[in-house]
């Protein structure tokens, strides 16, 4: 799938797909917390794991939408 393609099936979705919204949401508060966390001198161990999990959350979220954008476009 191209990359303007799939743009336009994401513009789609955000538009019509509630579930959608909720995951590009999520996915833009886990990338604002691996930023802030990305911006700190000194991180604690706490971050540093929880920079860990956050990746691994927001790497699963972009697999599901990408899953969503593909069903999306084979179905129209």
């Amino acid at each position: 799938m191209d990359t303007a393609t799939l743009e336009t099936v994401r513009e789609e979705l955000l538009k019509d797909n509630q579930n959608f919204r909720d995951l590009a949401q999520r996915h833009h508060n886990y990338e604002a917390r691996l930023t802030e966390i990305a911006e700190l001198t000194y991180p604690s161990d706490e971050e540093i794991l929880e920079e860990s999990v956050l990746k691994k959350k927001k790497l699963a979220v972009k697999d599901e939408m990408y899953a969503m954008i593909q069903e999306h476009s084979k179905s129209h």
